[in-house]
């Protein structure tokens, strides 16, 4: 089947802010919905989720968060389908498998790093920010349990800025996957490669950016190249807001002994590590995930910028 625009006017529907920004080359930033659905409690979910359209705006940039409505991918949700995915308790988490099944059963989705990097590059967006991508868990030699975002990063021509990879994961043998899959990981204005909570990981990124034009100018090389797949721009959370990747980790080790004791694995497993985490640290890891999302979107809108001006 042939990926007309006639054929994927069924499936895809973008607002009409963001098709015209991307017809006149303006810059857009692409939103996930998994951070509105699963990734935080209401009200801060939606709270959250119109102040990172307000900072991308502040930059002049268009945001277009993603998610399904019936069967519907949406591209630059508006306000009451950002609150209607933020309180639904029906809301599915959907990636590359999931969405074809969530589309043709008119079912509502939030969208994963790979399901956004789907739609995005559906709707030909090449920017997208996030909090943090997913990759190898620990001990994934034993449970093969890696993300699809490290599949689609190999195959989908997105940059994604994160603040890394999540801080519950092996770091390490994500980065090698990530280096086998040829996906350069660049550090905004670092060469540590973040954990997400932490500024530091240990690991280094491939390269260190000055600046967003600097970052542009290696997006624009490597897909005009015709060396397809995504970028991962890796931008630390902000030294104020940051939790010490010693402290992180040994709070991780105690959300992983939960897990296993309570037998919770595969798509279940990052939610519950997440919102446990949330619990034995008093909320001061969701107030750091915030702030690194909303730096994120920062960063990422000034590259937007940049890229659309080359």
């Amino acid at each position: 089947m042939i990926n007309t625009q006639k054929h994927l006017a069924r499936y895809l529907e973008i607002s009409k802010e963001v098709e015209e920004a991307i017809s006149q080359n303006d810059a857009v930033v692409a939103l996930e919905s998994t951070i509105i659905a699963h990734g935080m409690p209401y009200p801060k979910n939606i709270e959250t989720a119109l102040e990172i359209e307000n900072i991308i705006r502040e930059q002049g940039a268009v945001p277009a968060t993603i998610g399904i409505i019936d069967g519907k991918i949406k591209v630059g949700l508006n306000r009451e389908e950002i609150e209607f995915l933020g309180k639904s308790k029906d809301v599915l988490k959907v990636s590359r498998r999931d969405m074809p099944i969530v589309i043709a059963e008119k079912k509502n989705g939030a969208t994963t790093v790979a399901g956004t990097m789907i739609a995005a590059n559906l709707a030909g967006i090449k920017i997208f920010v996030t909090g943090g991508i997913g990759g190898v868990h620990r001990g994934a030699e034993n449970s093969f349990d890696i993300s699809a975002d490290l599949e689609e990063l190999k195959k989908t021509s997105t940059a994604v800025i994160a603040a890394g990879a999540k801080s519950i994961l092996d770091i390490g043998l994500t980065l090698e996957r990530l280096e086998t899959f040829g996906v350069p990981v660049l550090g905004y204005q670092t060469d540590e490669f973040p954990a997400f909570y932490s500024r530091k990981s240990g690991f280094k990124c491939d390269a260190a950016l000055k600046s967003p034009e600097h970052a542009a100018e290696i997006l624009n090389a490597k897909w005009n190249l015709g060396l397809e797949g995504g970028v991962l721009i890796a931008n630390p959370v902000p030294e104020q807001s940051e939790i010490p990747y010693a402290d992180m980790n040994e709070k991780i080790g105690l959300a992983l002994f939960e897990a296993k004791r309570k037998n919770i694995d595969g798509k279940e497993l990052t939610p519950f590590l997440l919102d446990y985490i949330k619990e034995i640290t008093e909320g001061r890891s969701l107030k750091t995930n915030i702030a690194l999302v909303k730096s994120n979107a920062e960063v990422g809108a000034k590259i937007a910028q940049s890229f659309s001006s080359l």
